[in-house]
C-alpha cells in the first residue's frame, strides 16, 4: 500500500518497497482521469488524426524519457522528487520555489475542472442557473468539502475512476461504430486547427506534473525494471488508450467540449461521472495545492499557516478563475506547463545524471539509510536556467516549444555550472596559500 505522506523527509527503507503492479496502477492513475480526456478531445477537434497521434507519439516519448530518469533517481535514492530537488541543482529553497510552482500549477487544473463541473451542473439543470453561478456554487461547495474533510468527498472519488473507465469504452462504442477508420481519417478538424509542435508541447503539458511527481511514487519500486514498466504502463494507458479514444469520439462527434459529448453519448448517466470525476481530481489538486504552498511558505520564512484556512483561500482563488473562463484558455494552460516544467526536469537529470553535483554524499548517505547532512541552501544556477529556459519556449516560435525549453535549460545549466566550477577553482587555491 502506498502512501505518499509516509516518509515526507526520510529514505523509504529497502523492507517496505512494494509490488509493480502497486505502483503502476497509482501512477496510471495520474494519466487516465477527465483532464487526459479533454486533452484528446482539444486534440481531436483541432488536428486531423494523423496529426493528432503523430503529436501524442513524439510528447509521450519525451515525458517517458524524463519520467523514467527521474523515477528512476527516486527508485535508487527512495526519496520524493521535492527531496531529489535539494541534491539535484535547486538547493532547499529552491526546491520548496518548485514546490510553489506546482501548487500553482494545480490551483490552475482546480479552475478547469471546476469549470466542467459547473458546466454539466448548469446543463442537467435546463441552463437556468448560468455558468458564473453555477461554478462559484461547486467551487465553494467542493472547497469546503476538502477542508474540513468530508469523508464522503473520498468515497466518491474512490468509485470515480471505474465509472469513468467504463464510460470512456461505453462511448467509444457508441460513437465509433458505424464509422470506419477511413471515415474517421479524412474528417477534416472542426475546431481552430493546431499545428503538430503546438500539439506535441499540450501533449506534455497535460502530464508533466506527472512526471515530476513520479519519485514519490517510484521511491517504493524494488528496482529500475519496475519504474520502466510504470512509465510504459502510463503512456499506453494515459496517453494511447484515453488519449487516443478521445481522439476519436471528438471527431465523429464534431466537439471538444467534453459536457457536450458526455450528454450526447450517454445523457444523465454521462454528466453523473463527469461530476464524479471532477470531484476526484478536483479533490486532489486542491489538497495537493494547499499543502504545497503551506509547506513552501513554511520553508521560506518559517511560519505554518493551517491547512484549513489556507484551503479556502486556495479554493476561492481557484474557484475564481473559473468564473473568469480558464477553460477557455485551456490549450494556452498546457502550453505554459508544457514548457515551464520541462526545464526544471531537464537541470534536474543532468545535475543526477552528468554532473553528479552530490552524487557521492548520496551514494555515502544511501549506505547508512540516511538523507545527506550537507544540503546545499539554493541553486541559483538551475532557478536561472529554469527561467531562461522557460522564456525560450514560449518566446521562440520555431521548432517544438517544450523541447525548446528543455533542451535550452539543460545546456544552460550545464555551460553556468561549469563555468562556476572553474571560477571556484582558482579561489581555493588562493585561500589554501
Amino acid at each position: 500500500m502506498i502512501k505518499i505522506e509516509d516518509y515526507p523527509l526520510t529514505r523509504v527503507p529497502q523492507d517496505k518497497r512494494v509490488s509493480f503492479l502497486s505502483v503502476a496502477i497509482v501512477h496510471m492513475g495520474m494519466l487516465t482521469a477527465l483532464d487526459q480526456f479533454m486533452l484528446g478531445a482539444v486534440l481531436g477537434n483541432a488536428m486531423t488524426l494523423i496529426d493528432a497521434f503523430s503529436a501524442i507519439f513524439v510528447g509521450s516519448l519525451i515525458f517517458g524519457v524524463v519520467t523514467y530518469g527521474l523515477g528512476l533517481a527516486g527508485m535508487r535514492e527512495g526519496i520524493s522528487g521535492s527531496l531529489l530537488a535539494r541534491w539535484c541543482g535547486f538547493g532547499r529553497l529552491g526546491s520548496v520555489l518548485i514546490g510553489m510552482v506546482v501548487a500553482v500549477s494545480l490551483l490552475g487544473w482546480f479552475g478547469i475542472q471546476n469549470a466542467i463541473f459547473a458546466k454539466s451542473l448548469d446543463f442537467a439543470l435546463g441552463n437556468k442557473l448560468g455558468f458564473g453561478l453555477a461554478a462559484g456554487l461547486s467551487g465553494s461547495l467542493l472547497t469546503i468539502l476538502v477542508a474540513f474533510g468530508f469523508k464522503a468527498l473520498r468515497i466518491a472519488a474512490r468509485i470515480a475512476v471505474p465509472m469513468f473507465i467504463m464510460l470512456v469504452a461505453y462511448i467509444s462504442l457508441t460513437a465509433i461504430s458505424g464509422h470506419n477508420l477511413q471515415e474517421i481519417i479524412q474528417l477534416a478538424p472542426p475546431g481552430k486547427p493546431l499545428t503538430i509542435s503546438a500539439g506535441i508541447t499540450i501533449v506534455v503539458g497535460g502530464a508533466i506534473v506527472a512526471s515530476l511527481m513520479t519519485p514519490d511514487l517510484t521511491r517504493y519500486s524494488k528496482n529500475g525494471k519496475h519504474v520502466l514498466g510504470v512509465t510504459i504502463f502510463t503512456i499506453v494507458a494515459g496517453e494511447f488508450v484515453v488519449n487516443g479514444l478521445a481522439i476519436l469520439i471528438a471527431k465523429t462527434l464534431g466537439t471538444a467540449d467534453v459536457v457536450t459529448i458526455m450528454s450526447q453519448a450517454a445523457g444523465g448517466a454521462g454528466l453523473l461521472v463527469v461530476v464524479f470525476s471532477t470531484l476526484r481530481v478536483n479533490d486532489l489538486n486542491l489538497y495537493s495545492s494547499s499543502l504545497g504552498i503551506v509547506n513552501a511558505v513554511e520553508g521560506i520564512t518559517g511560519k505554518k499557516l493551517k491547512y484549513t484556512y489556507t484551503t479556502l483561500a486556495i479554493g476561492i482563488l481557484g474557484t475564481t478563475l473559473s468564473v473568469l473562463g480558464i477553460l477557455d484558455r485551456f490549450v494556452d494552460f498546457l502550453t505554459v506547463l508544457g514548457v515551464v516544467f520541462p526545464p526544471i526536469i531537464g537541470i534536474m537529470l543532468v545535475d543526477y545524471y552528468l554532473l553528479r553535483s552530490h552524487r557521492k554524499i548520496l551514494d555515502e548517505s544511501r549506505r547508512t539509510g540516511q538523507l545527506p547532512q550537507e544540503t546545499p541552501t539554493i541553486g541559483w544556477a538551475a532557478i536561472v536556467a529554469s527561467i531562461i529556459g522557460g522564456a525560450v519556449g514560449l518566446a521562440t516560435e520555431w521548432g517544438v516549444p517544450t523541447i525548446n525549453s528543455l533542451v535550452a535549460a539543460s545546456l544552460l545549466y550545464w555551460v553556468l555550472k561549469l563555468a562556476f566550477s572553474r571560477v571556484q577553482k582558482p579561489l581555493a587555491s588562493q585561500k589554501s596559500l
